[in-house]
């Protein structure tokens, strides 16, 4: 089974076997390498030997695959940066378009397109009339459809973010799984993403083929 499909499952609830497997993806699939992590099983989505990848991680530690020996030393294999730990939601699409009137943007000296670009291909752009929010679409691992939001200082706490979220709900086909990606410590949006219907289905760290600037 594809990766993708692996996500395209797990966002209909279907999640992989808890056997505490840990699968080595070494094709190239997109614009950053990632380590997954679903209850008890984990992908590990670089061009690296698995016979390397089970010498370095600990067997039975279900901690291990995100934790910071493991992911430093893929880095340095790999010769880049270590992105955010995030929570990965999923909603399901509904492609009947979007309430807020979202222009389509180029977006090229945006702060959240520029770092979208460093992680997904056929990025888009759209942002909210007044400029206050911003939504970018793009395909990131596995060649799944993600999402991210920003809302300017000066418009938040009017549920504004919500809106945006659900907005790429209706941009996208209908049926489309769409993934957000949250550091979990990042309470307002993780509550933000849920509350638009999101729902967790795995963790994730990814690693930028050509890191940026700090994000």
């Amino acid at each position: 089974m594809s990766l993708y499909a692996v996500f395209e499952k797990a966002a209909r609830g279907k999640l992989p076997a808890q056997d505490g497997l840990v699968e080595v993806c070494g094709e190239y699939l997109g614009k950053a390498f990632a380590v997954v992590a679903f209850p008890a099983h984990f992908y590990v989505v670089a061009p690296v030997e698995p016979g390397w990848v089970h010498a370095v991680l600990p067997p039975g530690d279900y901690t291990a695959p995100l934790g910071a020996r493991f992911l430093t030393a893929l880095a340095d294999r790999l010769g880049t940066g270590i992105g955010s730990n995030d929570a990965v939601l999923a909603a399901r699409a509904h492609g009947r378009g979007e309430v807020l009137g979202l222009r389509q943007v180029s977006g090229q000296d945006h702060r959240r397109v520029e770092r979208a670009h460093r992680y997904r291909d056929d990025v888009r752009a759209w942002q909210t009339g007044d400029g206050a929010g911003c939504l970018v679409p793009g395909r990131g691992v596995a060649g799944r459809w993600e999402v991210s939001f920003e809302v300017e200082p000066h418009a938040r706490g009017r549920g504004l973010g919500r809106r945006l979220a659900l907005a790429a709900l209706g941009l996208l086909p209908a049926g489309t799984a769409v993934f957000a990606q949250v550091a979990p410590g990042n309470s307002i949006s993780l509550r933000t993403v849920l509350a638009a219907g999101y729902a967790p289905v795995s963790g994730e760290v990814t690693l930028p083929r050509h890191p940026g600037p700090p994000d």
